[in-house]
């Protein structure tokens, strides 16, 4: 991801993000963060995942950012019923290292990205911005390294790629691509890799999002593992 693609945009609207932590505090913090920035604007706070629920019935959002043990409703389960109504808001997991199944388990839900909650502020903005922009993984580098913890909460047995409905239909290529994605290689890499134009690549990650009905690239990498395409480390 190049330094244009997560520096904020003057001339455009304000994202607007709303914060889900049952925490106070760290509302508190984000908010401030978040409202030094020309580009960011937040426009709601809730303490669990039904506030949040709530909240967005009546309040327009761009992203959300997402803790995932709260009380009342967590935010797997608040995750799968804002992802379940459409593209937008996109919603970044908010996450810790002992906490890594309930992460996993948000991002099958449908969840855009993830983030530990002790990162630096500069990976928190770029993330909001990424996502917003239609990037689902915050940094390929970061995904490798998490994939790793995530495997422990896969099928000890997935079930053989041949057999997935979800990848009768695509082409030897697209399933290379598919591969490399859930090896966490970016569109760059990728490129370099098949010896290809990044653009070649960019036009078969959409048709693998098409084919697959994934909602984004992070749900590409859980197919990958998921149907054995990608093998854990």
């Amino acid at each position: 991801m190049s330094a244009s693609d997560s520096a904020p945009r003057p001339d455009a609207a304000p994202i607007r993000v709303v914060l889900v932590d049952d925490q106070q505090m760290v509302r508190a913090g984000f908010g401030m963060l978040l409202g030094s920035q020309a580009d960011l604007e937040v426009v709601g706070e809730a303490g669990n995942g039904e506030e949040a629920l709530r909240l967005l019935a009546g309040t327009a959002a761009d992203v959300v950012l997402m803790d995932v043990r709260m009380p009342v409703m967590d935010g797997v389960q608040a995750t799968a019923q804002i992802a379940a109504g459409g593209d937008v808001p996109r919603v970044i997991v908010l996450t810790t290292f002992d906490l890594d199944e309930y992460a996993f388990a948000a991002l099958r839900a449908g969840a855009s990205a993830f983030l530990l909650k002790d990162a630096p502020p500069e990976d928190l903005l770029r993330a909001i911005r990424s996502v917003h922009a239609g990037d689902a993984v915050v940094a390929p580098s970061t995904t490798r390294r998490l994939l790793d913890h995530f495997t422990a909460a896969l099928p000890a047995e997935p079930a053989p790629a041949v057999d997935d409905e979800r990848l009768r239909w695509l082409t030897e290529r697209e399933r290379e691509v598919l591969v490399l994605i859930g090896r966490g290689l970016s569109n760059t890499e990728i490129a370099e890799e098949l010896v290809v134009a990044e653009a070649t690549v960019k036009t078969h990650v959409g048709r693998l999002l098409a084919k697959t009905q994934c909602r984004d690239r992070v749900q590409l990498v859980i197919l990958a593992y998921e149907t054995a395409l990608v093998s854990p480390s």
